[in-house]
């Protein structure tokens, strides 16, 4: 982790404009073509699930703007972002989940299983340190419906700077597969632009499984 020094900093006044708003979150909803990631993933008998979560967290560790934060009134840029999650349970409720991230997607599966078999043998949010961390990403996925539009519940009062990104089901237009994807960033931090090079990112890697 390194700070940024503000006074230098080229998003100066971008970053002090947009953090001094009551709200200054930003998002947009979109959709990735997953049709070669879905039918790879199904020949290689893995988790489609995981698949695209993995992909996902290639793509923001490769997006330098995805790993700033605000912590203790200072920006800084984590070297590694790691994800977190929701895993839902049979009973309908959904519990917290904690993946260390590494570009090796086998090593990355094994932690995010171990987790999911954990959520499910709890109960609660399951809420620990590691969820409460600014070094991550906070994942959703919503596996009943596509959609066109998303709110996140905000706590305005705690600048928070983590970005959000939910996933809902893949759907087929024109023999085609897609993949609903909203992110959700502060604005103080991140762009369009740099939304933009996540999910061309995102797409890259999606492509190339």
């Amino acid at each position: 982790m390194r700070i940024i020094d503000v006074e230098s900093w080229n998003r100066k006044e971008h970053f002090e404009f947009f953090t001094k708003m009551d709200s200054p979150y930003f998002g947009i909803v979109t959709e990735v073509e997953c049709t070669h990631a879905y039918t790879k993933a199904k020949e290689l008998k893995q988790s489609f699930f995981a698949t695209y979560m993995h992909k996902s967290m290639m793509a923001v560790n490769q997006t330098e703007e995805f790993k700033y934060r605000i912590v203790d009134n200072q920006v800084v840029v984590f070297d590694v972002i790691h994800a977190g999650t929701t895993i839902g349970r049979e009973d309908g409720t959904f519990g917290f989940a904690f993946i260390p991230f590494s570009e090796d997607f086998k090593t990355f599966n094994a932690e995010l299983q171990r987790e999911i078999q954990e959520v499910q043998n709890s109960t609660g949010l399951r809420l620990n340190n590691d969820d409460l961390k600014s070094d991550l990403i906070r994942h959703s996925t919503l596996p009943w419906s596509s959609f066109t539009g998303l709110l996140h519940p905000t706590n305005f009062k705690n600048n928070e700077s983590v970005p959000k990104i939910t996933f809902g089901k893949a759907f087929i237009r024109e023999g085609k597969r897609f993949l609903p994807v909203s992110v959700e960033a502060n604005h103080g931090l991140v762009d369009g632009l740099h939304i933009a090079r996540y999910l061309e990112k995102f797409q890259h890697f999606m492509n190339a499984l």
